[in-house]
Order: C-alpha cells, then structure tokens, then sequence
C-alpha cells in the first residue's frame, strides 16, 4: 500500500520532545492504540520485540520501528521529527530525528513490506529529508510528506 494513502494528518508530530529510543516507542504505541482501537501495551511489546531482534535505525537520521500485530484491524503510520536527534542504535550508528512507524495486521504483509521499501527510498533523499526537518508544526510536516509523496 503507498504510503501516501496510510498517511494521516492526526498520526504526524512535528519537533517531538522525545529522549530515548524507548519513549519513541511510547509515543508510537499511545497514538497508534487510539487510532487502531489496540491495547497499548500490546503494541509498545510488539515494537521492542522487532527492535531486540534488530535496529530500525536505518541511517540517515531515520527510523522505522514496525510491527505486526493480531488485534489491528489496519495499517497506520506515525510520522515524527524529533526536537533533537536521539541515538537509536542506528546501522551508520548516527543519531536519528525522523521516525516512520508502521502497525500493520498479519494479513497486510506484502503491503507492509512495499511500504517500508517506499520510506527506506524516501530516505535517501537529503533534500526530502531536510524539507521535513525544517517543518516546524505538525501540519507543516503532514503538508510537506503530502506533498513529496
């Protein structure tokens, strides 16, 4: 599924005041419960379950924490920047301030791996990647991923 069509206005945070790779994964679970009607326990586990089998730092300044998850009844998205950059345990082991986190259903795996190759390509670009650090509000961010997708 293109990210552009998961994207969602209320799932996008600009210039998040988040500290540690753990309240990312907080931050993800509390607003992804709400919008999937999840238990945000169930989907805080699942995110750090895929983190301890492996960094969703992928460089760049980008994550992509991702889970699979039995009670979700779709995909969804978060998108964040953060205030300041945070250590992740990225694989270029530099510190990342854009999250892209993706809750997805067993049934929409397929899609769900589309997906992650759309954002890992996405994050090749310096000057996207810029653009959406720039944005200084929650809309700015929606409006500037809108736009570039």
């Amino acid at each position: 599924m293109p990210l552009k069509s998961l994207l969602k206005a209320d799932l996008v945070f600009a210039k998040q005041d988040v500290v540690s790779k753990k309240r990312i994964l907080e931050s993800v679970a509390e607003v992804a419960a709400n919008r999937l009607h999840c238990n945000k326990e169930a989907i805080y586990e699942a995110l750090l379950g895929r983190e301890k089998l492996g960094s969703t730092g992928i460089g760049n300044g980008i994550a992509i924490p991702h889970c699979r998850l039995e009670s979700a009844n779709h995909t969804a998205v978060v998108v964040l920047s953060l205030q300041s950059a945070i250590d992740f345990d990225a694989v270029d082991r530099k510190p990342i301030d854009l999250v892209f986190a993706l809750i997805v259903p067993p049934q929409e795996c397929d899609a769900h791996l589309a997906t992650l190759a759309e954002i890992a390509e996405l994050a090749q670009s310096e000057t996207l990647l810029n653009a959406l650090r720039e944005a200084d509000s929650n809309d700015a961010l929606y409006a500037k991923l809108n736009s570039l997708l």
